[in-house]
């Protein structure tokens, strides 16, 4: 058996970031083999991070990441807010947004290589054994332009690029690159107060459309008018429906009397170059995630009642 010294706990330790006890177990198991206990620490993570698999993340941040004509949003989750304000999670989260910026979906973005030479699935389950929290990479989106910029808005920020809301703003133009980042953000703050749900009209899908004109109907019906009447106040209410919904029809928050159409039309005039929103991206951590109610009186109640 080989001697377990103090140094070699401390080696395994600062390799691993495990605890003490946890690191002189692993060498006791694997009988002072520095690497195979590397693995035998990575594989007890595993296991730990099974264990928590089950359990609801709907917290964690949404990051940012921008490389001029190219950006990029990621959804990290976690248990709770506290972890979201781990600098060892934050840094975790802002190395995966860098990386998105290379992929082109989630699942690419799970098979990315960190730095510390693991892929980004493996390293958020790692991060999980030391942490103790359930995490995962829920999903991520990407803006280019092959001319222009990609501008971007974290909204709630809890660090530099990270927070609870995420917006990517695309805008194709031969204009002066500052010029556009400043409209770009602020198109990007509407957006992230706004939440629009597509970009025109064309892009609305078609079944959200259905549904808002079978329900504008029946309301409409309501009032026993005939049926010819009903038409033409669905249609009146869709039309309202549309430039409520849709961005480049929405008020400009920040100038309500000008559509975000108007915007860049005065804009492409001011700057003397086209400027074109050929897209964006939206994320809100956390939405769409149905959490766990806890109710902690009726916890207690049932351990008192089962002693």
């Amino acid at each position: 058996m080989a001697q377990i010294t103090a140094a070699l706990v401390k080696e395994l330790r600062d390799k691993t970031s495990a605890g003490m006890m946890d690191c002189k177990k692993a060498l006791t198991e694997c009988d002072g083999d520095l690497e195979a206990a590397i693995d035998w620490l990575r594989k007890k993570g595993i296991a730990k991070a099974d264990k928590k698999a089950g359990r609801v993340a709907a917290e964690g941040l949404v990051a940012l990441a921008l490389d001029g004509t190219t950006g990029a949003l990621v959804e990290v989750n976690s248990e709770t807010d506290f972890v979201a304000r781990n600098e060892e999670f934050q840094g975790a989260v802002a190395e995966i947004s860098k990386l998105a910026l290379g992929v082109d979906d989630v699942d690419g973005l799970k098979a990315a290589q960190t730095a510390a030479g693991v892929n980004v699935a493996d390293h958020l389950t790692n991060l999980v054994g030391k942490i103790g929290e359930n995490m995962s990479l829920r999903r991520s989106d990407k803006q280019s332009v092959s001319q222009g910029v990609v501008a971007g808005y974290i909204h709630n920020s809890v660090v530099e690029k990270m927070g609870k809301i995420g917006v990517l703003v695309a805008l194709e133009s031969s204009a002066d690159a500052d010029k556009l980042n400043e409209l770009g953000r602020k198109i990007a703050m509407h957006i992230a107060a706004t939440n629009p749900l597509a970009l025109s009209v064309d892009d609305l899908d078609p079944a959200v459309v259905a549904k808002e004109r079978e329900m504008l109907a029946a309301e409409a019906r309501e009032s026993g008018k005939p049926e010819n009447i009903v038409e033409k106040m669905v249609d009146g209410r869709m039309t309202k429906f549309f430039k409520e919904s849709v961005l480049t029809t929405q008020m400009f928050v920040m100038d309500p009397d000008r559509s975000i159409a108007q915007v860049l039309e005065d804009e492409s005039k001011s700057l003397g170059a086209e400027v074109k929103l050929t897209g964006y991206s939206r994320m809100e951590l956390g939405e769409g995630i149905e959490k766990k109610e806890e109710d902690f009186a009726a916890e207690v109640a049932a351990a008192v009642a089962s002693s």
